[in-house]
């Protein structure tokens, strides 16, 4: 009783909330890859077959739960409730497709089993089913996580300096102009990127996820880039056949709406982990592996985390261990936040929230004045 409202420095200190805000450091971290693994319990960096096939079988059966549902039940409710039912259907589908495209995409990274065979045919099929082009997004991708925070050779959502901003950017920069982008950004911002390498990194010639040739891959990639594209046609000559069957407003309701979700949240998510007021970009005098695997953000979606089976709040280990599966990542993630310190940043500001935030915030980087190879996001 006689200590009272007395609390030691250090127990106020861990009380004190850390503004998510503030800059984290981007000097050379005092602290190695090496170091950072051997605070991570080993049993992490296993790979269990059995357990990985539950996920991907448990998204998929409740998927199939939700179209069953759908299918069975909406037509027979009286308007408004259909059009009410529907609406649930598509986001609740939406959701649990997303943790579908999540595990598949651990199979690009290879955490889904020991067996590259057996990651790369969960991963095709699965994707295929979503329309994504597996082979092609899988090596895109690997080259964004060995050139994170790059402005060099980083692959996706690379910001801009202010003198390359588009002309129109600035009739963009208010409330109007910012929930279009937004919409665009959700809606468009995937088959763009896929088929355009819109927000990519730029390359001399055109560069798209479909084409074989394209400048984003080498020779030794290409026949499977091939086979990518072998999937998306088998998969839209699948929703022809079932088209003429069932009807195009079927395929739509049932199938299009959700993957317009499912997208639209693959975009959101790669976008908030990657861009915060936070956050340094850095160029070829500054950069380095470890500190570009550092410049990404955990986020808090709510109950979402667990739907896409957490790579929202544990992205900065992901970045930093991508073979690791995600059922080990939050247990990574608080073993390596002490060490970290200042380096780990988690945001819990609401996901919908901070989309706007950023979207206001994060419109180009310029040089640091201390360090010209330190980038930092700016909006005016």
């Amino acid at each position: 009783m006689g200590g009272g409202g007395c609390m030691s420095a250090s127990e106020t200190k861990a009380e004190e909330k850390k503004n998510p805000l503030d800059r984290v450091p981007c000097a050379k971290p005092p602290f190695t890859i090496s170091d950072i693994k051997q605070a991570i319990p080993s049993h992490c960096f296993n790979r269990s077959l059995i357990r990985s096939f539950s996920y991907i079988v448990y998204d998929l059966a409740i998927a199939f739960v939700f179209y069953y549902l759908a299918t069975t039940y909406i037509h027979r409710l009286p308007t408004p409730f259909s059009y009410l039912a529907w609406l649930a259907y598509w986001i609740v589908q939406g959701c649990v497709l997303t943790g579908a495209w999540v595990v598949a995409h651990e199979c690009g990274h290879h955490a889904f089993s020991d067996y590259q065979w057996v990651d790369d045919t969960v991963g095709f099929i699965v994707h295929s089913f979503l329309l994504v082009p597996y082979f092609s997004w899988k090596y895109s991708h690997r080259r964004h996580h060995s050139n994170t925070a790059s402005l060099e050779r980083d692959e996706v959502f690379v910001p801009k300096p202010r003198s390359k901003l588009p002309w129109y950017s600035k009739y963009l920069n208010n409330p109007p102009g910012r929930i279009i982008s937004l919409f665009a950004t959700l809606t468009l911002g995937w088959p763009l990127y896929l088929s355009f390498n819109v927000s990519g990194r730029p390359y001399d010639r055109f560069a798209c996820h479909y084409a074989p040739n394209s400048p984003i891959y080498n020779h030794r990639e290409r026949l499977q880039i091939w086979l990518s594209d072998v999937g998306i046609v088998a998969m839209a000559f699948v929703l022809y056949r079932v088209a003429l069957v069932k009807g195009v407003s079927w395929v739509v309701c049932v199938y299009g709406i959700p993957l317009l979700i499912v997208n639209g949240f693959l975009v959101l998510i790669t976008f908030l982990q990657h861009t915060h007021p936070s956050l340094p970009h850095y160029d070829g005098s500054e950069w380095d592996w470890l500190r570009g695997a550092l410049a990404t953000v955990d986020r808090d979606y709510g109950v979402l985390n667990k739907v896409f089976h957490n790579i929202t709040d544990t992205h900065v280990v992901h970045h930093l261990f991508s073979t690791m599966p995600h059922y080990h990542a939050m247990e990574a993630t608080r073993a390596v936040k002490g060490l970290l310190g200042e380096y780990y940043q988690f945001d819990e500001t609401p996901f919908y929230a901070a989309m706007w935030r950023e979207a206001k915030e994060c419109l180009f980087v310029e040089a640091d004045e201390g360090k010209g190879g330190v980038f930092w996001y700016k909006n005016k």
